[in-house]
């Protein structure tokens, strides 16, 4: 019932500090963002989409290797899709190293909720994102030319990613629709 309660005024902090930034009341929207910019926008659903296609297509690369590795006949969709993998892989880097300048450049703004487990929460599934963006591709490039560990702890990241673009759906979901505080908003309509 505690944790009940605690949302419940979460929510309510949340919806309070969004109906200040809306009005233009608070000290925050003077001093910093409050929406990310159309750049932004286009880099976290491109790498979401590119993400998304690794996980349901990635495991062509494997069988494309196996079959190298055993001088067995390959289909022509494993090769496709395994090109495909390696290419995309390399955007995502790319693109999440962009995402990173990006951000440094023109900053983000401030989390929906600032303190608190969920704060906590947030910073630390973003960290994970930006950690496993950027070191799946690097370990995909050294399996692929190196092999195994490099292979191995590279395919460790897809259960990873699923589960941590699970929780961060939810995540975004939970904010719609629960704490009404205009976060999945921002990540749709540029500031």
């Amino acid at each position: 019932m505690r944790v009940v309660a605690g949302l419940e005024e979460e929510r309510k902090s949340a919806g309070a500090q969004f109906s200040s930034l809306e009005s233009g009341d608070s000290q925050m929207a003077i001093e910093g963002k409050t929406g990310y910019s159309p750049i932004q926008i286009l880099l976290h659903w491109l790498i979401a989409a590119l993400v998304l296609f690794q996980l349901v297509f990635g495991d062509s690369i494997k069988h494309v290797l196996r079959a190298e590795r055993t001088g067995r006949a390959v289909s022509a969709a494993d090769v496709t899709l395994g090109t495909l993998h390696y290419w995309i892989g390399l955007a995502i880097l790319a693109l999440v190293a962009l995402r990173i300048v990006v951000r440094l450049w023109s900053g983000a703004p401030a989390a929906a909720i600032e303190s608190g487990w969920l704060a906590g929460a947030a910073r630390l599934s973003h960290g994970l994102f930006y950690v496993l963006l950027v070191l799946t591709p690097i370990l995909g490039l050294l399996g692929y030319y190196f092999g195994n560990p490099y292979g191995d702890i590279h395919s460790w990241s897809k259960p990873v990613f699923i589960v941590l673009i699970s929780l961060h759906a939810a995540a975004a979901l939970f904010h719609q629709f629960w704490l009404k505080d205009g976060t999945l908003a921002r990540m749709i309509q540029p500031a």
